[in-house]
């Protein structure tokens, strides 16, 4: 594989953890909330992800094929004096599990940040090849 291609693929997964670290970050942010811009409960998203061939046709890289929603049943929180409870004094609260997000927002960073250093190791390798002819 020549080193021009190690920065499509990385460059691709980039991108593909940046879209998962968003849906993480929406997703967090919306645990706690009672509703959404819809009115109903705030469903957890999770990204989904397919290996796609680079520009060259000769190299997989990989790509945010959809963004589904979590279909795990809904959270019911007891607080009957809260405007969104139903008749039983239950509020459907978001399916969003904190702990599970956060394992994702370390994955997604973690594999980020080692697309990161292997585009930097192939500019490093790029660099030291080009100065190979200059002594």
């Amino acid at each position: 594989m020549s080193l021009f291609k190690i920065f499509n693929v990385s460059g691709s997964a980039m991108s593909a953890q940046a879209q998962r670290l968003n849906v993480v970050a929406s997703n967090l942010a919306n645990a706690d909330s009672a509703t959404s811009a819809s009115g109903a409960a705030y469903r957890a998203r999770q990204v989904v992800f397919e290996a796609t061939p680079t520009a060259s046709g000769d190299s997989t890289g990989v790509r945010v094929r959809q963004v589904v929603e979590d279909q795990s049943p809904m959270k019911q929180m007891y607080d009957p004096k809260h405007p969104m409870a139903d008749d039983k004094g239950y509020v459907t609260m978001p399916n969003v599990n904190v702990v599970d997000e956060m394992v994702n927002m370390l994955s997604a960073s973690r594999s980020y940040q080692t697309n990161v250093e292997t585009m930097n190791a192939a500019k490093s390798l790029l660099s030291k090849t080009l100065t190979i002819g200059q002594s």
